[in-house]
């Protein structure tokens, strides 16, 4: 019994060294969250803000956040950066245009740092009208519910009334092409020509061996279907990849890559592309476009590099599938019907342009898909002849009964060309012909797929 006293003075002071290291790890992480709350929170950038937030689970997504803020404040524009477990509705309406780089982890589940952003505020209804907001979701392949999670924000914002800028990006583990397609949607925001890639990958020599106008004499801006040819062996690709060509050094700088619809494929022998000339409103071409069609020489060697563009590939060939555009997106089409080896589910083409003397692109071909079966219907448009006046929406808008019997029997809607306009538009008349909640499920379960720029 003599030595009770001194094992009670033992345990009292185990137990108060306990607390106070206790007390001080709670301290310290509290510390910590806080300074990283801080650091998160930060304005990167003194122009216009734009919310940048992420939810991350091991850092990528918080790596790739930051990332895009720093892209943000070369292309003048500022940025807040935000982890998901400060994000709420309020922040979201309030901030006008938000960037999102979403993780999912498991079969479609969020990253715990998101756990209370799901409960709180995806469980509840929001009205986020007026904010306009791009999302990256990261994920992995391998698991049924691929990017799970960015989908079901993806589509929770939508419902909300929110305007995407541009179409989700889907990132195969890390997958360097997608996370480049990213960055080219920055690009596009900040209007920046000459942003490094956060994921090079090598070009590829390829020759220019065709060029031709194809619609002289157009009231629109002039377009050149070119074919490359490859030096040395052929990379493989499927309909809806990109071809990613490098701009040559301009004073000084490199100004990157410019994204184009394949309108080939493999089969063919060499990747061709619908380029339409840009012009500056003084009259000058468009770097890329200008260089391409204007000054690049038949025979001369460009680099390339091929990005595989998943969210874009075609279902198999018994499936129905819709098919609309305009102008150069007509590209990306093509290569989706000369993929189709049998005439089993048939295809449906809705195409807009202006004028059916001079814009009525591979129109022969389109002729033939017809006769084969292929192309199981052809409506087209073109706004400035006499008589017609019309967009391709317009001809969406006039199909109500065909289509949703079309989507009844399982179609898929592709869709593909300019962001500005056509696609707005084309999206507005499905949701009338379709139905909002319709067309919402079919864009989560990826029968409804775009490429526009």
């Amino acid at each position: 019994m003599t030595h009770e006293p001194a094992r009670w003075l033992w345990a009292v002071g185990a137990t108060a060294l306990w607390l106070v290291l206790t007390g001080f790890i709670v301290w310290r992480e509290r510390r910590a969250k806080a300074a990283a709350r801080a650091r998160s929170q930060a304005m990167v950038g003194d122009g216009e803000s734009v919310l940048v937030a992420f939810a991350s689970q091991t850092g990528f997504a918080e790596q790739l956040a930051w990332m895009t803020a720093k892209a943000l404040q070369d292309g003048g524009l500022g940025a807040r950066v935000l982890s998901f477990a400060d994000l709420d509705s309020a922040t979201l309406k309030t901030a006008g245009r938000a960037l999102l780089i979403v993780s999912t982890t498991g079969e479609g589940d969020p990253p715990d740092a998101a756990a209370r952003f799901v409960r709180k505020t995806m469980g509840q209804g929001a009205d986020l009208a007026g904010l306009r907001f791009g999302l990256l979701a990261l994920g992995d392949r391998s698991y049924d519910q691929f990017c799970g999670f960015g989908h079901a924000v993806d589509g929770w914002l939508r419902r909300s009334g929110a305007e995407a800028l541009f179409d989700l990006v889907e990132v195969d583990n890390g997958e360097a092409g997608a996370i480049r397609h990213w960055q080219h949607q920055l690009n596009q925001i900040t209007g920046s020509v000459a942003a490094p890639d956060w994921a090079p990958a090598a070009f590829d020599p390829w020759r220019l061996v065709e060029r031709t106008l194809v619609n002289p004499g157009s009231p629109g801006g002039a377009a050149y279907h070119l074919a490359f040819e490859p030096v040395g062996s052929a990379p493989d690709w499927a309909a809806g990849d990109i071809a990613e060509i490098g701009l040559p050094e301009r004073d000084g700088a490199t100004p990157g890559a410019r994204e184009y619809s394949i309108a080939s494929l493999p089969s063919d022998g060499r990747v061709e592309c619908l380029i339409r000339l840009m012009r500056h409103p003084d009259g000058t071409p468009g770097l890329a476009s200008g260089w391409l069609t204007q000054d690049l020489a038949i025979g001369d060697e460009i680099g390339m590099r091929l990005r595989t563009n998943r969210s874009f590939h075609g279902p198999a060939d018994e499936t129905p599938m819709i098919l609309i555009g305009n102008g150069t997106g007509i590209a990306g089409l093509r290569a989706h019907l000369k993929a189709r080896t049998s005439a089993s589910g048939g295809a449906w083409l809705l195409f807009g342009e202006r004028t059916r003397a001079h814009d009525a692109f591979f129109d022969a071909e389109l002729q033939g898909w017809l006769e084969s079966g292929v192309l199981r219907r052809l409506d087209r448009c073109f706004s400035r002849d006499e008589g017609d006046g019309r967009y391709v929406q317009d001809l969406v808008a006039t199909a109500g009964d065909e289509l949703r019997d079309w989507v009844a029997r399982g179609a898929v809607l592709y869709v593909c060309g300019s962001l500005e306009g056509m696609s707005q538009g084309v999206h507005a008349a499905l949701e009338a012909a379709l139905g909002e909640a319709v067309l919402l499920e079919m864009l989560e379960n990826g029968r409804y797929r775009r490429d526009v720029y």
